[in-house]
């Protein structure tokens, strides 16, 4: 983003740009600031490091425009003075972004802001895309984890959509030294289950720290493993506990989690909603296959049934939200199931790579989904291995070979792109 200084000195009785002698003092009988109203005076004054009743030249008002400028703000910043008053021209800068925590422990929100805003006082949430204010933030993040005995070195780096490659944010992240996480309390795990909820947590927590998604994260590999034994009405709360641990090697973040285990419950009734591309048949057929996996495990394969099929139709975005009802009286629960299909999605193009040009144009022969047509993913995985049993050249030229496929879904042009590579 180019920014500009621009240095103006308008005498009160005509408007002709006079560039005043470097050794020419003013004292302003009053500064102001126009052309940017998310800022106050005092905000501006402070980032410019400007005081009232200071008697300033032409080199110190260049200087605090420069200031302004720097802190990536503005896309430009000019000044004025009429013998009376010293009025800067803001133009704000559209290509403020919000920003993001990657890693860090610290908690998000309007104490953190505040903070933040009382070091840097032109912060409001967002920041340019580089230097200024950036690198600002990235200091005063720095400065307050060591506070909390954390020696870091925070980073700054932009965040692009990436269909539009439009940066959309402005990441923080510890880069050194690793952010982990901890479980330092367990309660509420009958006997039964202390040692498999440890085995859950301990596959969880090879994950690294996330600022916004750690607990949600542990909250839900817990819930799953209560939800596949059949307990639909367990509870798990997980927490931040304490403050992190330090190493050289790491920064360790604790959590507690907190369980409810409840009861297991029986499954009476699953309802769909009409029109649903599943029916009641295959949920029955399901639920009541002899498999030997607990009742929680076919009951969400019925999720990922009605989830696949409407996957298999183009509705990629597809949403399905069981909703629970207990009955405690015969330890039973129905569910009914909202379905949101979403946007239909549709092939944009397919190529195939790591073939020769003969061997391409027989699968392109072969292919079936035409551009514009709704995506079936299930076709794209299945494609190889029904060409095969079609076309026994085929079938002699691709033995041996590994097929690996890449699906590349906009959600905002619902444009679907395939990639087949053969290895």
């Amino acid at each position: 983003m180019r920014r500009h200084l621009c240095l103006l000195l308008v005498a009160s009785s005509v408007c002709v740009a006079v560039r005043p002698a470097v050794s020419q003092k003013f004292l302003p009988k009053s500064i102001k600031f126009q052309g940017d109203p998310e800022y106050s005076d005092a905000e501006l004054l402070a980032a410019a490091g400007l005081k009232k009743g200071v008697i300033l030249g032409y080199v110190e008002m260049q200087d605090y425009c420069k200031r302004l400028l720097t802190t990536g703000a503005f896309s430009a910043v000019a000044f004025k003075f009429d013998g009376q008053d010293l009025i800067f021209l803001l133009t704000p800068s559209a290509d403020l972004l919000p920003v993001h925590l990657e890693n860090l422990p610290l908690t998000p929100g309007k104490d953190l802001d505040a903070k933040l805003h009382d070091q840097i006082p032109l912060y409001h949430g967002k920041v340019p895309a580089d230097g200024g204010m950036t690198d600002d933030v990235a200091a005063a993040l720095e400065k307050m984890l060591a506070a909390e005995g954390l020696q870091t070195t925070v980073a700054a780096t932009t965040a692009a959509d990436q269909f539009t490659h439009k940066v959309v944010a402005v990441s923080y992240s510890i880069t050194t030294p690793p952010v982990l996480i901890g479980v330092t309390h367990l309660d509420g795990v009958s006997g039964a289950f202390d040692a498999k909820i440890r085995a859950v947590l301990a596959e969880a927590v090879k994950n690294p720290f996330n600022t916004m998604d750690s607990a949600a994260n542990l909250e839900r590999a817990v819930e799953q493993f209560y939800s596949d034994q059949g307990y639909a009405a367990a509870k798990v709360q997980v927490a931040r506990s304490g403050d992190p641990s330090t190493t050289p090697e790491a920064i360790t973040v604790p959590f507690t989690v907190q369980v409810e285990e409840g009861r297991v419950y029986t499954i009476a009734a699953v309802h769909l909603p009409a029109e649903s591309l599943v029916t009641q048949n295959e949920i029955q057929k399901l639920l009541n296959s002899p498999s030997p996996q607990p009742m929680g495990v076919k009951v969400r394969s019925v999720w990922i049934l009605i989830e696949t099929r409407y996957h298999n139709k183009g509705y990629l975005d597809c949403k399905v939200t069981p909703h629970a009802s207990l009955n405690d009286a015969d330890a039973t629960v129905s569910y009914t199931v909202d379905v949101d299909p979403g946007a239909v999605y549709h092939l944009a193009f397919v190529k195939f790579e790591g073939v020769s040009d003969e061997l391409r144009n027989r699968l392109i022969h072969y292919w079936e989904m035409m551009p514009g047509d709704p995506f079936d993913e299930s076709y794209v995985a299945s494609f190889i291995f029904k060409v095969q049993q079609q076309d026994s050249d085929l079938r002699r030229s691709l033995a041996g070979i590994k097929t690996k496929f890449d699906v590349s879904a906009n959600p905002n042009t619902h444009d679907v792109n395939v990639v087949i590579r053969l290895e």
